[in-house]
């Protein structure tokens, strides 16, 4: 487990002082994918430096598993840096093959030919490169230069990645595999990552906890998928689709509702369900399906008509779904569940 204290960090800027983090109290959990989300200026790389111990805050502490990191002499201060690794953009040396670019850090640390061997060869194959070993950075896409930096970063086998921005630039396919690779190091390594970004999409598709970033500040944090259960979360708005309906099609319903159904069960089977049960038409009126992860997601503003209305969005949110009543002429939303 890494935890963030109430962590400050302020910058010399040309016209004055910048605070680039304010009181940041961060968890992020052994295991796991905790994605830090926000704008450029939001604070992200500044937060992904010190939890590198690349830089020391101004105040605040860092604790890996229970131990604070300002405590440390030099030598331990070394060891607890080489148990993190750090994917750096743009640093591969073009006179070295894939391979020769992740077998760098093992030569210059001293390992013996085999071991580095066998080592690069297990993450050619994590990051789906093994043909691509004796290819050179100006024969590899920039999705595949960039999976090489990655697993460059895992060569040491550290408990805790840290990836700044990691997609940047990259088209659908390189920023994909990339977030695959990551997810591989997870699981299969058991890396803790830590994946700062401003892309909202990246953290929907591989995190398991959210911080919202937002002017050195983390305005929300927590499990992901219990967050966007809820329909007042920032991160819900940012991550779910939008409910936003026409007035006249809103206006064709006696009771509107929006409602939020996490898992296949739910998203499959709850409306039809309802609808049999209760004798109540339902119709989706706005919102849409996503994935978090693996797990289908739906926001749904349902327009529902039948004297049992009520009852079925009772028995909906009875089940799981998160429901929020609305006026057919819509006022202000009102929680049903």
């Amino acid at each position: 487990m890494i935890t963030v204290e109430n962590l400050s960090k302020t910058f010399q800027g040309d016209s004055g002082p910048v605070v680039a983090l304010r009181d940041v109290t961060l968890d992020v959990p052994t295991g796991t994918i905790t994605g830090v989300v926000g704008p450029t200026g939001s604070g992200k790389s500044t937060l992904a430096r010190l939890l590198a111990l690349q830089e020391r805050p101004d105040s605040g502490v860092i604790r890996v598993d229970g131990y604070n990191t300002s405590g440390l002499d030099p030598r331990r201060l070394r060891a607890a840096r080489r148990r993190i690794g750090v994917v750096r953009h743009g640093d591969l040396l073009a006179q070295r093959t894939a391979a020769g670019n992740i077998a760098l850090p093992l030569e210059q640390a001293g390992v013996d030919g085999p071991q580095r061997r066998e080592k690069v060869g297990r993450l050619l194959d994590l990051i789906g490169m093994t043909d691509k070993a004796a290819h050179y950075p100006e024969a590899l896409s920039p999705g595949q230069l960039a999976r090489v930096e990655v697993a460059r970063a895992l060569v040491g086998e550290p408990g805790l990645l840290l990836a700044d921005d990691p997609t940047a630039g990259l088209d659908t396919d390189g920023a994909a595999g990339v977030l695959t690779v990551l997810d591989r190091a997870r699981a299969e390594l058991g890396a803790t990552v830590l994946l700062a970004t401003p892309d909202a999409g990246v953290v929907r598709r591989v995190a398991d906890d959210v911080a919202l970033l937002t002017d050195g500040q983390v305005t929300e944090s927590g499990h992901l998928l219990s967050l966007i259960q809820d329909p007042t979360s920032a991160v819900a708005q940012a991550l779910l689709p939008e409910v936003d309906a026409p007035k006249a099609l809103r206006a064709r319903h006696e009771r509107l509702a929006e409602v939020v159904l996490v898992g296949f069960a739910a998203v499959g089977a709850l409306l039809p369900e309802a609808t049999s049960r209760f004798g109540t038409a339902i119709s989706v009126v706005g919102g849409g399906m996503t994935r978090i992860g693996e797990t289908p997601v739906a926001r749904f503003l349902l327009g529902l008509s039948g004297a049992q209305a009520d009852s079925a969005l009772g028995w909906i949110a009875e089940r799981g779904g998160k429901v929020a009543a609305h006026d057919a002429a819509p006022r202000q939303l009102v929680a049903c569940a």
